[in-house]
């Protein structure tokens, strides 16, 4: 395990919206790192990357064109290089965006795998063995090529699935198993694109689609989890302090597979969900427990949670984020407070937590823009950075028209020179907020919790890591709970007090307290 994952706090960037630098209207690697110093002083000292690979972009660089090569938009190969470097210069931890499940329809590999005649790409990719098979549980691209046979797709049609094998094998003629030579060499593949970026200077990867290598597989995915042990043996032997982290939302079965930590995503009825983003399904009434109505159940988020942080203890981390490129941002459900507070509680959990850009200033989702290189419901969440009141919010300096997506121009747009000014804004509580983790093991990835009080239906919620207390009421109305520990309080937002073994808490507040010896 890289010891440096227990202090991590990690801010994603997406490379396109981030920073401008030679007036493209598109974010680049010189705009990173010029922005470094704003990321450190935020407390994240490590950064998610979104995909920088060469790409026709149909999926925003999730279609990959050639992993060795950084996209011409965002520079060259020798600009990220540097980039890893001056981070490191300033503590700041890299990780890469790895996409192994699937490439762009351009990439080498797949034309080459796509040619009538046989090399050693041809079962690089999925195919069938003939372009009259096309079994409907599969989803498949049929007759456009030149190969007698039709192609998997991993999601877009742009996207051929690379060849891990099939666990379960329904058609023999053409489902190889995974310990066929041809589907190791997809691995071994896998294994050099991380050892060239490894040896240039990244410090590991977030795994796009983690679950997604061998198919026929569900539940604990046996074989995938194989792949995965075998990159976590290469990893521990000659990368050592490299981290993976997946997006695989199932952590009892991700870190068994050798990831140090995993996302807690938004999927139905888990508990992310549960927490940040329920709503009624038929009148669309906010019930997340950090709705302001009070309509959550913080129970229904412990059931799952606990089960999970239990199996993992000890072996690997459960990263919360405020938000990602693939979700809406909270600020769609939730008021500016309402989406102070579910942050700052994201910063106080165990595991290794992740905040997405703009969250810190409370950016909004915004909605019915066109999609943009396969965004669709997620182009909402990928809009450019708003640093300050000058044209594009200065984001770039081209014209409006050029800019990679719309720039938000409302009167009430919010940006990080608004933020700066007002001590009480989301920036500078966060900023207070992840000082203090790195201020204290107990706040840290691996510090205990304890659940104190929640109950069903019902606020406060309190729980316990090491020496700390923290108490949180999301709610609009005052509510109380017993409390048996006193103590310094380090911080808060609204008002807070415990007296005569009882806690009351002021409408949508929280409270961080060090409890007396």
């Amino acid at each position: 395990m890289p010891k440096w994952l227990k202090d991590a706090v990690f801010y994603e960037i997406y490379p396109q919206t981030f920073y401008d630098t030679n007036g493209d209207g598109i974010g680049d690697i010189k705009g990173i790192e010029q922005k470094l110093d704003y990321v450190k002083s935020l407390g994240c000292n490590a950064i998610w990357l979104n995909p920088l690979f060469d790409s026709p972009f149909m999926d925003a660089g999730y279609d990959v064109r050639d992993y060795y090569k950084v996209a011409e938009r965002y520079g060259t190969n020798d600009d990220l290089k540097h980039l890893f470097e001056t981070a490191h210069e300033k503590g700041i931890r890299i990780l890469l965006d790895l996409v192994p499940g699937h490439t762009s329809d351009q990439n080498e590999w797949f034309l080459k795998s796509k040619l009538p005649e046989k090399n050693e790409y041809t079962n690089r990719y999925i195919w069938t063995d003939s372009v009259w098979e096309a079994p409907p549980q599969y989803r498949l691209l049929c007759g456009i090529t030149d190969r007698d046979g039709n192609y998997m797709v991993n999601f877009f049609s742009s996207q051929p699935a690379l060849n891990y094998g099939f666990n379960n094998i329904t058609h023999p003629a053409w489902q190889l198993p995974p310990s066929h030579p041809d589907c190791q060499a997809t691995v071994e593949a896998l294994k050099d694109i991380m050892r060239f970026w490894l040896d240039m200077g990244c410090d590991g990867f977030r795994v796009d689609m983690a679950d997604s290598l061998v198919k026929g597989e569900d539940g604990e995915k046996p074989e995938t989890c194989k792949v995965w042990k075998n990159v976590r043996a290469m990893l521990d032997k000659d990368y050592p302090e490299a981290a993976i982290i997946s997006e695989w939302c199932n952590p009892k079965v991700s870190i068994g597979a050798g990831f140090h930590s995993d996302f807690y995503l938004d999927h139905d009825t888990n508990g992310y969900r549960i927490l940040f983003r329920d709503k009624d399904p038929k009148t669309g009434e906010c019930r997340a427990v950090f709705g302001k109505n009070g309509k959550g159940d913080i129970t229904r988020f412990l059931e799952e949670y606990l089960d999970d942080l239990k199996c993992t203890k000890g072996k690997g981390y459960i990263s919360f984020i405020t938000c990602n490129h693939d979700t809406p941002r909270m600020t769609r459900l939730f008021t500016p407070e309402e989406a102070k507070l579910a942050y700052a509680f994201v910063f106080l959990m165990p595991g290794v937590p992740f905040l997405y850009y703009g969250d810190e200033i409370g950016m909004s989702y915004r909605e019915g823009l066109t999609s943009k290189e396969g965004g669709f419901s997620r182009t909402g969440t990928r809009t450019p950075m708003q640093w300050n009141n000058e044209a594009n919010c200065g984001f770039s300096s081209a014209p409006a028209e050029k800019i990679y997506l719309p720039v938000d121009t409302s009167e009430d747009a919010v940006s990080v020179e608004k933020c700066e000014n007002d001590p009480d804004s989301i920036l500078n509580t966060l900023r207070r907020v992840i000082a203090i983790r790195h201020a204290n093991a107990d706040l840290q990835s691996d510090g205990d919790f304890e659940v104190v009080y929640a109950e069903k239906n019902t606020y406060p919620f309190i729980f316990k890591r090491g020496e700390f207390l923290i108490a949180v009421n999301p709610t609009d109305k005052e509510q109380s709970a017993p409390c048996d520990y006193n103590g310094e309080s380090v911080f808060a937002v609204g008002k807070v007090c415990v007296e005569k073994k009882k806690i009351t808490m002021q409408p949508q507040s929280l409270s961080l307290i060090r409890i007396q010896k």
